[in-house]
């Protein structure tokens, strides 16, 4: 059974945000990607409680978080409620944890608000303009008429599920139905898809300008058999040319894109290490 928090809502632009939070301390933001949610870090939320204030974030239009669809889920958007949220919370200067399409979010937020960031952990993540071939043909799909339908089917998204982990086993029944489950209308399904093609080029290359100058400490983590973003160690390798401090590099050798369902002690155990560490 996952060992998950009591969830909490919280109103930010006329949305109601629900999370997950663990612990005391220095706080420490976590944002999932696409398709997945706070959901994501509940075996994780334990170990980083320990010595933080752990928070995972159901980003609008995932989890059991508001899906507006006259929302524009663009970086400005996300960069409005993340600002929001942390004001609603209390937290002047956070850590951050970015996975998937939560990384450009947050990374966007962070290149705009850096008084606020305090150390910042990248996972199998996005960050820069030029995309993979994988991710263009994701974003073509989410386009496509017929394609675009089934990403988002109860199928679908068990397909993707079970396709960004390499060890199948891994990877429950109940796990794939909690990601499947705040998907169950029409209107979520295709806010659902709407994400995945909201966030421009000109908030990527925002973020390429921001990081020679993220003068916080980084750590990277990633799995290296990832078939959904089949470029990390190129993009990780390039965020530590970029950066102005060159930040410790865990390569998970035998994950694939969703690491926190294969290795979420181990991961944690990083993390916690690292944050712990913050100022």
């Amino acid at each position: 059974m996952a060992s998950e928090a009591p969830g909490k809502f919280v109103e930010v632009e006329g949305l109601r945000l629900h999370y997950l939070e663990r612990g005391k301390g220095d706080p420490v933001l976590l944002l999932h990607g696409w398709p997945t949610s706070s959901y994501l870090y509940r075996e994780m939320l334990g170990t980083l409680g320990e010595g933080n204030r752990a928070i995972a974030l159901d980003l609008p239009g995932f989890g059991r978080s508001d899906k507006p669809l006259d929302a524009s889920y663009s970086f400005p958007f996300h960069e409005r409620v993340l600002q929001g949220f942390l004001d609603a919370l209390g937290i002047e200067r956070t850590g951050l944890v970015v996975h998937d399409l939560g990384g450009p979010i947050g990374l966007y937020w962070a290149s705009r608000h850096p008084e606020r960031l305090s150390r910042l952990a990248l996972l199998n993540t996005l960050v820069y303009a030029r995309p993979s071939w994988a991710v263009v043909a994701f974003v073509a799909g989410a386009r496509t008429p017929g394609v675009r339908s089934w990403l988002t089917s109860p199928r679908g998204l068990r397909f993707a599920m079970r396709f960004g982990v390499h060890d199948k086993e891994r990877l429950t029944e109940e796990a794939i139905a909690a990601y499947r489950e705040p998907f169950q209308t029409k209107q979520a399904r295709k806010v659902l898809l709407k994400s995945a093609t909201a966030l421009h080029l000109g908030g990527f290359r925002q973020i390429e300008r921001w990081l020679p100058a993220a003068e916080v400490p980084v750590r990277i983590v990633y799995g290296k058999r990832d078939r959904i973003l089949p470029d990390v160690a190129r993009t990780m390798r390039k965020v530590s040319r970029d950066l102005p401090t060159e930040p410790e590099i865990t390569v998970l050798e035998d994950c694939g894109h969703f690491i926190q369902e294969e290795r979420p002690q181990d991961i944690a155990a990083i993390l916690a290490g690292f944050f712990r560490a913050q100022a």
